[in-house]
């Protein structure tokens, strides 16, 4: 019953996101304000922070790096503010937001690799302490709109119990902007919205995300007392694929003729329209002369999906800069050399200790952060305090062939997966992943696999380390390890420095109790707690033990039966 019902629901959902997006325009939709607080109360001296995370979006995918796709709304904005010109994220959902969350390098969380999976028992490790636990603790109202993406296979694991007041969205890394469903597989398939710890069913109106995630986020502003401290971590699904966008925005970019980036392109324009009402409403429910809105990708862009990193090597899921060089600006009436770019180094863990400062709280030695506040380097043009960042170390991934001790002088084995930035200079070693450059003409084709306009390097052919002075050489075309061996040895040396540190990769198995079917047919913890967990774990054996299995759990069952006869 349950395979027929989902894709007549993928189907309703999708006739219903079809009405709602000709019925209800952002221009026809207001939301009065509910609860404004008494206007004799002191405002308070803490900024509202708004922290906007898109998805995928590329380095080129902005108007002010020379994008034709238009982005009016973060031109003016960054225009206005301080451009981040030489900002880093990791280049990966979960790797990036778990960052954001905890001011930690992955290596020292244990999810160094990969992502965290629908069907992992894993999720960001509860001991770290969560940047809304910190603000939440400085007094600030706390709430989370968008995709969450660092597990839930226990309820402990979700937004809401790791410091988040409120929360709306999903909670894992994609699905279908109208319908919100996510297949992992054959038989994996699930439903995919929460209000809080519970699926959002009833305010489900087959809306697609970016416009239903902009409208929630305008809803808790107008219910909120703008003299109270707030954190609005706004994480939309836009632009990771699938490629949907409302009709009404392709036809702006008729005249591109690959499908993919023609998509791309209104998903990004229909982004910077949401971010546009956003920030209207926070003018108009008294936020926006105290606030700093901070706003990021979280990684580099997908050219199979249509996004751009030109003329940065390589794309997400890489340790080139494209994959991990991002689109990043702070915008705040607060900045005190507003219409400036920041050319100092800033990662994405300098957030966690920047906004725990700016709004008054407490970083305590025991959170052994990896992050900086960089507030001074922002807003007052000050020297950043970084001055090196570990992009990551990653023992599990697949191994160079041609890597060895030897390659990387004894001190490190360039089979390894690693990438380190110390200053202008930044090493990479194993293998970095897919390393073209890929240049704008190549979306003029319809197939976007065709790659006749790529720029081929094979990081096969020998190689297991590079070398490059990104100040000068920010596109990656030099590599100078054979030039600076010297250099190269004392970067392996804080390589191997880094790696003591760090603690047991978590990835653990596919759990197949995580199925969707188990559990109403929604994407939800699956883990229980003390006793629930045990009997939890007695279902899972009842479900999935082979024939033997059932047989004598059946021959148990009646032994039960016939020594209660007996009593």
């Amino acid at each position: 019953m349950f395979i027929l019902w989902v894709p007549v629901s993928l189907f309703l959902g999708f006739i219903v996101a079809q009405t709602w997006s000709v019925q209800m325009s952002w221009e026809n939709w207001h939301t009065e304000p509910q609860n404004q607080g008494n206007e004799f109360d002191k405002p308070s001296s803490q900024p509202h922070i708004v922290f906007i995370l898109v998805d995928d979006q590329g380095f080129r995918d902005v108007g002010y790096h020379g994008s034709e796709i238009k982005t009016p709304t973060l031109d003016r904005l960054a225009a206005q503010g301080v451009r981040l010109e030489n900002y880093y994220v990791q280049p990966l959902c979960s790797p990036s937001r778990s960052q954001l969350m905890t001011g930690r390098y992955q290596i020292h969380t244990g999810l160094q690799h990969s992502i965290i999976r629908a069907t992992q028992p894993n999720c960001l490790p509860l001991e770290n302490v969560t940047l809304p636990q910190k603000l939440k603790q400085a007094g600030y109202s706390t709430h989370m709109v968008g995709k969450w993406h660092l597990g839930f296979y226990k309820r402990g694991c979700l937004p809401t119990q790791r410091g988040f007041d409120t929360f709306f969205g999903s909670l894992l890394g994609s699905g279908d902007y109208y319908s919100h469903y996510k297949c992992e597989g054959p038989g994996m398939c699930g439903y995919d919205l929460y209000e809080g710890e519970e699926a959002a069913w009833e305010q489900d109106r087959g809306m697609y995300s970016t416009v239903m995630f902009t409208r929630k986020a305008i809803n808790i502003l107008a219910n909120h007392n703008p003299r109270k401290p707030l954190f609005l971590y706004l994480a939309y699904q836009a632009v990771h694929s699938p490629l949907q966008v409302p009709a009404r925005y392709l036809e702006r970019y008729k005249g591109i003729p690959n499908l993919h980036r023609r998509k791309y392109a209104a998903m990004v324009s229909c982004l910077d329209e949401a971010i546009h009402n956003l920030t209207g409403a926070l003018k108009r429910y008294g936020y926006y002369d105290n606030t700093v809105i901070v706003y990021s990708s979280d990684n580099g862009g997908q050219p199979l999906a249509g996004g751009s990193n030109w003329p940065l090597r390589g794309s997400k899921a890489t340790y080139w800069e494209g994959g991990i060089r991002a689109v990043g600006f702070v915008h705040s009436p607060l900045l005190l050399n507003k219409g400036t770019k920041c050319r100092s180094l800033v990662h994405i863990t300098d957030w966690f200790p920047t906004l725990v400062t700016l709004g008054e709280g407490t970083l305590d030695e025991d959170l052994n952060l990896d992050g900086y506040d960089i507030w001074e380097a922002i807003s007052e043009g000050r020297p950043s305090p970084r001055q090196d960042i570990l992009h990551n170390i990653d023992p599990i991934y697949i191994k160079a062939k041609n890597g060895s001790w030897k390659a990387g002088y004894g001190l490190w084995n360039t089979a390894i997966q690693a990438a380190i930035r110390v200053g202008h200079w930044k090493l990479l070693t194993g293998v970095p992943g897919y390393s073209d450059w890929v240049p704008p003409q190549t979306f003029s084709n319809q197939r976007i696999t065709n790659r006749w306009h790529n720029e081929h390097i094979r990081w096969d052919r020998g190689k297991s380390l590079w070398l490059f002075n990104i100040t000068a050489d920010p596109y990656e075309r030099v590599d100078l390890s054979q030039r600076h061996p010297h250099i190269v040895k004392k970067m392996l040396m804080r390589l191997a420095h880094y790696n003591k540190t760090a603690v047991p990769v978590r990835y653990p198995a596919k759990d197949l109790r995580s199925n969707p079917q188990y559990n109403g047919g929604v994407w939800g913890p699956w883990y229980k707690d003390g006793r629930e967990e045990q009997e939890e774990d007695e279902r899972y054996n009842h479900l999935f033990n082979n024939h033997l299995g059932k047989s004598r759990w059946k021959k148990t069952s009646k032994n039960r039966k016939l020594k209660r006869k007996v009593e």
